[in-house]
Order: C-alpha cells, then structure tokens, then sequence
C-alpha cells in the first residue's frame, strides 16, 4: 500500500467521520478501558512473566497508537512534546522496560481524559448518545473526577504497596483515595514518608475542587455547548435563537428531548 494512501487512511480513522471512524474510536476508547481494568485487577495477583507480558503487549499496542497519531501528526513535535504524548512516553517505557514493576504505568488511566476530551470524540458522543448534548458538562464534570480518582489511586498504590503495610491492593488505595478526598480520614490508613503525605495534600486539593466543580454544573441551569460563529461564545441556553453576546442568529441542535 503506497504511503500516502496509507496515512489518508489513518488520518480518516482518527480525525475523520463515519461509521467506520466511529467504530475505530470506540474501540481505542474500550481497549483503554480495558487496560484500566487489567491494572486494577492484576494488583490482586502475584507478579508473575505473564503479568509482563500482557503488560509489553499493551505497550506495544500503545506504541503503535502514539507512531500512528504522529505520523499524520501536522505538527509532530508539538504533539510528542505536549502533556499527552509526554505521558504516552512514559507508559510505553514502563511496560516494555518493567524496571519497578508496572512503574509509571498508572499514567494509563490520564489516557482517557485525552480520548473523552478529543474533539472527535465528543462530537461522536454527542451524535451517538441522546441527551449526552444537554447533560454535556455536568458529564465532563464527572467524568474528570472519576478519572482523577482513578489516577490517583493507580499512585498511591505504585507508590506505596512496597513500603506501606496498609496498601496491598487497589481496593486499599481506593479506600484511602476517597477517604482524603472526601475529608472524612478515618485514619485507619495513612500514606508513609514524606512523599506520602505531598500526595494526600494534592489529592484533597484538586478532588474537592473537582467535587466541587460537579456539584456547581449540577445544581446551576445546563447550559449548551455551541461556539456562536461570530463573537465565539460557546455556551448558550438550550432555547436560544440569538446569542446574547452580539446577537447572531444561532442553529443549536437539539435532541428533541424535555
């Protein structure tokens, strides 16, 4: 297949429309799924050379995605060097080169917040899924909760279950994670070390400030998000025919749902 043709291709898969584009995305966005599920559940296992490899083949994967997204890339060195393909990096190391068990390998989980928050990805999601338009930020909201959850529990645990009696698994870390959060601490698990206690700082930092943010888009009138042609504005009543900006007659789609 010659090169150019190839890259159109892949261009189509992941900047593209249509069903086959769609699928492709879908699946990326479940394979990532699945590598966070593999990664909380292998916690419960010994480590064993079959931990590794299933490891150094989603590394592989990850490595064919990353060549891939530069390759069609029209700026491949700002797309490598931004915080995604930096994190990409760092994953692909860590699983083809396992020097501290799954290392960095918790970064998978930040691949999700790139995968929900890409244009494509959104745009699918809201032609694909009723009401996803309408409910659009309180969903975000949650969704970078969940994820920060998520990556801060996959810390604690690569940071702690080591040194740390009271982390045996990602339910421990689970436990720990929502209790800071929460601010409830219990106290009946504690980080250790210096280290320790910088992370219980930043977890309760940023996750009440995201528990925050979600109760704030719950509770205030939804909002939909359409960027008005002229002035740029992106978020509008649902019912609005003219943005209250400057005035453009706008063409919001609408669900069709009370």
């Amino acid at each position: 297949m010659p090169t150019r043709t190839l890259r159109t291709r892949l261009r189509a898969l992941y900047e593209g429309s249509g069903a086959t584009a769609d699928r492709f995305r879908y699946l990326l966005l479940g394979f990532d799924l699945l590598t966070v599920t593999w990664l909380v559940a292998s916690s419960f296992f010994t480590r064993s050379p079959w931990h590794t490899g299933i490891d150094i083949a989603i590394g592989l994967v990850f490595l064919a995605d990353l060549l891939a997204r530069l390759w069609i890339a029209s700026r491949p060195r700002r797309e490598i060097l931004s915080l995604w393909g930096l994190a990409d990096i760092l994953v692909i190391l860590s699983l083809l080169f396992p020097v501290w068990g799954e290392g960095l390998a918790f970064l998978r989980v930040l691949r999700l917040y790139r995968v929900f928050h890409s244009p494509q990805t959104l745009d699918q999601l809201r032609d694909d899924i009723p009401g996803f338009r309408r409910g659009e930020t309180t969903i975000r909201a949650a969704l970078n909760l969940t994820i920060f959850l998520f990556a801060m529990t996959s810390l604690v645990y690569q940071t702690q279950q080591r040194i740390n009696p009271d982390i045996r698994n990602y339910v421990d870390a689970l436990y720990f994670t929502v209790t800071t959060l929460s601010t409830t601490g219990f106290g009946d698990i504690t980080l250790v070390g210096a280290s320790g206690r910088l992370l219980s700082v930043v977890i309760m930092i940023v996750g009440i400030s995201l528990f925050l943010r979600l109760v704030q888009v719950v509770l205030r009138p939804p909002k939909a998000h359409f960027p008005c042609p002229v002035c740029g504005l992106r978020r509008h009543d649902h019912d609005a025919v003219h943005c209250k900006a400057c005035g453009t007659v706008l063409n919001i789609p609408d669900d069709g749902l009370d």
